[in-house]
C-alpha cells in the first residue's frame, strides 16, 4: 500500500518509519527544509510517561486566575475573536473535573507508557544516539501543597504500574545534586525513575535517514494546498509540487492538523499552545542537573542534553504566532539560576518558541477520520517527543489491518463527536 504522511516533526518521522518496516510504499511532505524543524526542534527533551497528565484538571481554572498574575507566569493569555479558541478553551474547562481527569491522565499513561517501550526497543535494534538519559525524571515542589496535591497523580501510577519515588528535600537533593547550591525552597519532589530524555530533533534527523534507507520517500520544501476528497475517500494531496496520490494517508501536521481537517469537513479541537524553550552550555557539570527536573511553580522543565542545558515550558494561548517575547526568556534563565545556579551560561542561550498541538482534554488524537482511508496522528500537546514512538506504531498497525498493542478504541477523532 502506498502511505502519504502528512508533517515530518517527530510525528510523522516515526509514523513513516514503522509504515515502512510493515513493509508500505511511503511518503512524507513537509513544508520545512528538513524534518523536525518546527513544534520537534527545541522541545524540552523530556521522554516522561509518568508525568503524562492532562491541563485540565480540578481547580485548573482558579490557578490560572493566580498565574495570570505572577512575575513569571506559566500561564499566558491573550484573547481574540477567535471561534476555534473560543471553542477549545470551553471544552479544555469541560474537563476540569475529578471525573474526567482520572479518565485522560489514564489514556495518556497508556499511550506514554507504550510509548516509551517502543523508544526502547527502537533504540535496542537500531543503535539510534540522540543525547539520551535514562536518569528518570524529578517532578519538584517548592511548596507543601503541591506534595499533597500529588497523591491523584500517584493513584493513577499505582494503577499502571508506573514506577515512583516520593521524596523530601534530601531526597532531591540525593538524586539531583545540583540542587544544593539553590537558595529556593524545596518541599519535596515526586520522582519518576523509568522517564528518560533526549534531544528530540537530533533523534528525528537520525531516524529520517534510516527511513530514507528503507525507501521513503520525503518531499521537504513542498507546501500542501489541500486534500481532494472523492466518494468519502482521500484522492490525492494538492501541493506546490503538484498532485501526490497514494492509498492511505495519515495527518500528523501538529498544530495545522485542524487548518487543513476544516477544509474536508474534519472538526479536530486542537488547539496551538505556544510554548518556550533556552538552550545553553554547561559551564559547571556538577552544578547541571543528572537529569530532568520539573519545576511545579513554573510548569518549567530543566533537561540535561550532553554538555548542553535545555529550558522549556510555560503555556502562551495566543493563536498560530511565533514572536519571541524577552519576558518568556527571562522566565526560563530566572528558573535555572534559581534551581542550579553557575550551572550553564544564560547568557549564551539560544531562544526558541513552538506551537504545541493541544486538544482540550490532553489526549492525542489516534485512529481513522469519517474519510475512510484517512488516519489521523495529532495533537499529542506537550507530549509529542514522549508519545511519538508508540502514535506511530499504532498507526501503523491500524492501517495494515494489525491490531495494535494497547486499546485505541477511546482515542479516535469519534469521541468529540
Amino acid at each position: 500500500m502506498k502511505v502519504i504522511v502528512l508533517g515530518a516533526g517527530v510525528i510523522g518521522v516515526t509514523t513513516a518509519y514503522y509504515l515502512a518496516k510493515a513493509g508500505h510504499e511511503v511518503e512524507v511532505i513537509d513544508r520545512q527544509a528538513g524534518p523536525a524543524l518546527e513544534t520537534s526542534f527545541a522541545n524540552a527533551g523530556q521522554v516522561s510517561p509518568g508525568y503524562a497528565s492532562p491541563w485540565a484538571a480540578p481547580g485548573i481554572p482558579q490557578k490560572a486566575v493566580k498565574w495570570l498574575m505572577m512575575k513569571h507566569p506559566p500561564l499566558i493569555l491573550r484573547p481574540q475573536a477567535d471561534p476555534a479558541m473560543l471553542d477549545w478553551l470551553v471544552r479544555m474547562l469541560a474537563n476540569c473535573t475529578a471525573s474526567r481527569y482520572a479518565v485522560n491522565k489514564a489514556r495518556m499513561v497508556r499511550v506514554a507508557e507504550y510509548s516509551r517501550d517502543v523508544l526502547k526497543a527502537l533504540r535496542a535494534d537500531t543503535g539510534i544516539a540522540y543525547d539520551e538519559r535514562t536518569g528518570g525524571t524529578l517532578q519538584l515542589f517548592r511548596e507543601q501543597k503541591q506534595v499533597e496535591a500529588a497523591a491523584k497523580d500517584i493513584a493513577v501510577l499505582e494503577q499502571y504500574g508506573v514506577g515512583y519515588e516520593v521524596l523530601d528535600r534530601q531526597g532531591c537533593l540525593r538524586v539531583e545534586p545540583g540542587l544544593a547550591g539553590s537558595a529556593a525552597t524545596i518541599a519535596g519532589g515526586l520522582r519518576l525513575p523509568g522517564d528518560e530524555t533526549g534531544d528530540c530533533q537530533m533523534f528525528t534527523t537520525q531516524l529520517a535517514a534510516m527511513a530514507e534507507a528503507l525507501g521513503v520517500r520525503f518531499r521537504m520544501g513542498t507546501i500542501i494546498h489541500g486534500l481532494r476528497v472523492e466518494g468519502g475517500q482521500v484522492a490525492s494531496v494538492e501541493t506546490g509540487a503538484g498532485t501526490i496520490r497514494g492509498d492511505s494517508y495519515v495527518l500528523a501536521m501538529g498544530s495545522f492538523s485542524p487548518i487543513l481537517g476544516r477544509t474536508v469537513g474534519l472538526r479536530l479541537p486542537i488547539y496551538p499552545v505556544k510554548g518556550y524553550s533556552i538552550t545553553a552550555p554547561i559551564v559547571a557539570a556538577a552544578k547541571a542537573p543528572v537529569s530532568t527536573v520539573l519545576d511545579e511553580s513554573y510548569k518549567i522543565a530543566i533537561t540535561r542534553l550532553g554538555d548542553r542545558i535545555r529550558v522549556g515550558g510555560m503555556a502562551e494561548i495566543s493563536g498560530y504566532n511565533n514572536n519571541l517575547s524577552p519576558k518568556r526568556r527571562d522566565t526560563l534563565a530566572f528558573c535555572v539560576n534559581n534551581l542550579f545556579p553557575g550551572a550553564g551560561d544564560t547568557a549564551k542561550a539560544t531562544f526558541w518558541t513552538g506551537l504545541r498541538p493541544m486538544t482540550p482534554d490532553g489526549t492525542p488524537i489516534l485512529g481513522q477520520s469519517k474519510l475512510g482511508n484517512l488516519t489521523i496522528n495529532s495533537g499529542h500537546g506537550t507530549l509529542g517527543w514522549t508519545m511519538a514512538c508508540g502514535s506511530a506504531r499504532v498507526v501503523a498497525d491500524l492501517i495494515s489491518g494489525t491490531t495494535p498493542d494497547i486499546d485505541v478504541s477511546d482515542l479516535g477523532p469519534e469521541r468529540y463527536a
